[in-house]
């Protein structure tokens, strides 16, 4: 080694040094990443705050019937992941059918029990005015054309349930699941592998009611409080499949977090909070939050916004909880015991989120909303 050379040599040593400390930080703060697989029924607000929080790593988004058809939902997230520019995250179709009910069922009980509010992807136009628009009705296997047109990107060709269980068994202990829409494809899971509720790390739930009032005093607000007047017990996700709903709260599961639409009564998609999130989104978000039909309240955003950050809860109780899957009256209800009512038969403690702070919420998803459009992110 000549004198020369020396100092060349050591400089090198010293920046590949740099170079491997550096990379293997980065490594390290990409495993440090919070992991979490979304099961819904299509893609709205919530997916965007998930994919877009820097310490989240959307491992897939599993799909499943309840507001729309199973192939309708994977259309819109397969969209959804092109317009946030995350087409590294897997969408994986799930269940078309609820394990027992249908919409034949669900006509039948009508006549004996009374209007339902909302039906979801069986639903053909609302019982009485309301400020949203009606909803379009398809079949179970009709062709999907988006309007816009469809994402050139296709689904994974495994199926949900599938996919579920590999996940938990390639990362036992720190897979979380935020659902938000029937609970299909997780009930299905658990029954191919009783193993899969222990091995995640926990559920985070949005279903079920147990006595919303209405918070909103306006017009939209209170269509979708009307239901609860008369039913307090009643909510579109259990309902829509009941006997799902029962098999997963009464799996083993480390933790559930339980978001019913209570918190979302002091809530809503307001044309001031949509103003907000697209002035501070990329261009692509920002036109697909531009079309969003306004008024709703913020369910699914909300049961994101408990896990991404916790402080914006204000109210939560532990409490036992099952669904209704006796068919009456109170089908698809939802059940719930302090500690020393429950029958025991099974069923799971879960945090119940009674009351979100609205504000922290709002401020959550612009700062989120906003982050992705730092041209410095990384994924």
């Amino acid at each position: 080694m000549t004198t020369r050379t020396a100092p060349i040599r050591r400089a090198l040593t010293a920046l590949l040094l740099c170079l491997t400390i550096a990379t293997g930080g980065l490594a390290e703060a990409q495993d440090r990443r919070r992991k979490v697989i979304i099961d819904d029924e299509g893609f709205a607000l919530m997916h965007l705050m998930l994919l877009d929080a820097p310490d989240v790593d959307v491992v897939g988004i599993t799909t499943v019937s309840g507001n729309v058809w199973a192939n309708r939902a994977t259309a819109l997230a397969l969209r959804g992941v092109e317009i946030a520019g995350r087409t590294d995250v897997p969408v994986v179709q799930g269940a078309t059918y609820p394990l027992l009910n249908s919409e034949a069922l669900t006509d039948r009980w009508e006549t004996l029990y009374g209007k339902l509010v909302w039906k979801g992807a069986w639903m053909k136009a609302w019982v009485e005015p309301t400020q949203q628009a009606a909803p379009p009705y398809y079949g179970p296997t009709d062709p999907v054309l988006l309007p816009g047109g469809n994402a050139r990107i296709k689904p994974s060709p495994e199926i949900a349930a599938l996919f579920l269980i590999r996940m938990v068994h390639a990362h036992p202990g720190e897979i979380t699941i935020v659902a938000a829409g029937p609970l299909t494809n997780l009930a299905l899971a658990q029954r191919l592998d009783p193993s899969f509720a222990g091995l995640a790390k926990e559920l985070v739930y949005m279903g079920g009611s147990l006595n919303p009032r209405q918070v909103l005093a306006n017009t939209s607000a209170g269509d979708f409080a009307r239901e609860y007047v008369n039913t307090p017990r009643r909510e579109f996700n259990i309902r829509f499949d009941p006997e799902a709903a029962s098999i997963v709260l009464h799996s083993p599961w480390r933790h559930i977090t339980l978001v019913p639409v209570d918190p979302a009564t002091a809530t809503q998609l307001s044309p001031d909070l949509l103003g907000r999130l697209a002035k501070v989104a990329t261009p692509a978000v920002a036109k697909f939050i531009g079309a969003m039909e306004p008024g709703f309240p913020l369910w699914d955003e909300v049961a994101a916004g408990v896990w991404l950050d916790p402080t914006i809860v204000i109210a939560k109780e532990t409490l036992f909880v099952d669904a209704n899957t006796q068919f009456g009256a109170g089908y698809g209800d939802l059940l719930s015991w302090d500690k020393a009512y429950r029958p025991g038969l099974g069923e799971q403690p879960a945090d119940v989120v009674r009351a979100v702070d609205p504000a922290r919420l709002e401020t959550l998803m612009t700062r989120l909303i906003a982050n992705a459009a730092r041209p410095a992110k990384r994924r």
